[in-house]
C-alpha cells in the first residue's frame, strides 16, 4: 500500500524529495549483512549503479588512489550516456560501468564495493563517495517515492527472505544521513503502524 507521508523530505542534496513510501519497505525481510553473505557473490552489483555527476565529481578528488585501486582510469568508469532526471542531485545521472558481468567497483579479491572498503580504510563516510543508489539498495526512488528495488519486485534478489531485517530496517541509518532524523521518526511510526494492520 502506498501510504502520503505528512510532508515532503528533502536528500541533504536537494534532490530527491520523498513524499510517499510503499508500505512493502516494512514487511519483506532480507539477508541484510552483505559482507557476511556466503551465497550471493554479489549478484546484486552486476548492473552497476547510477552515479549523479556531483557524486562523480566528489570521486574525483579521489581518482588517483581508486584507478591504483580498480586498476581501471576514471576515464573508462562511467558508460557514455547522461541521463537527465529531476529526482537526482544536480538533475543529471550515468551509470558505473560492468565488466566480466559485475560492476567495476565490486572487489574481486574479496567481497563487497571497493569505493566502501576505500571509504573505511581512509576514515571517509562512505556517503561521500558511494552512490546513493547503493547505499540504499534494495530501497530506491522514483516520482518522490520510496519502495522496494525492481530487484525485490522480480524477485531475482538472492537475499530476499533469507533474514529477519526487513528493507527499510537494512538501510535505515542511511536514509537517515539522506533525509534527516524528521523523515526516520515518521517512517519508524508507519512501521509500527505496518506490524499492527494485519
Amino acid at each position: 500500500m502506498i501510504i502520503k507521508l505528512k510532508k515532503e523530505y528533502a536528500c541533504i542534496y536537494g534532490t530527491p524529495k520523498i513524499r510517499d513510501v510503499d508500505d512493502s519497505i516494512f514487511k519483506i525481510t532480507y539477508f541484510a549483512n552483505c559482507m557476511e553473505s556466503t551465497f550471493c557473490n554479489d549478484k546484486c552489483c552486476s548492473f552497476g549503479a547510477d552515479i549523479d555527476f556531483t557524486n562523480i565529481k566528489r570521486l574525483e578528488k579521489y581518482a588517483d588512489a581508486l584507478e591504483k585501486l580498480i586498476n581501471i582510469p576514471m576515464s573508462d568508469w562511467f558508460i557514455n550516456k547522461t541521463i537527465e532526471d529531476k529526482e537526482f542531485p544536480g538533475d543529471l545521472y550515468t551509470r558505473i560501468r560492468t565488466q566480466d558481468g559485475l560492476c567495476i567497483f565490486v572487489n574481486k579479491s574479496g567481497r563487497g564495493c571497493l569505493i566502501h572498503k576505500f571509504c573505511i580504510e581512509n576514515n571517509i563516510d562512505y556517503h561521500e563517495l558511494k552512490p546513493m543508489v547503493g547505499c540504499l539498495f534494495p530501497i530506491t526512488f522514483d516520482e518522490g517515492l520510496i519502495h522496494p528495488s525492481n530487484e525485490v519486485k522480480d524477485k531475482s534478489l538472492l537475499c530476499l527472505g533469507g533474514g529477519t531485517t526487513n528493507l527499510y530496517r537494512g538501510v535505515r541509518s542511511d536514509l537517515l544521513y539522506y533525509f534527516g532524523q524528521d523523515f526516520i521518526n515518521e517512517l519508524d511510526y508507519l512501521e509500527i503502524r505496518s506490524s499492527l494492520i494485519l
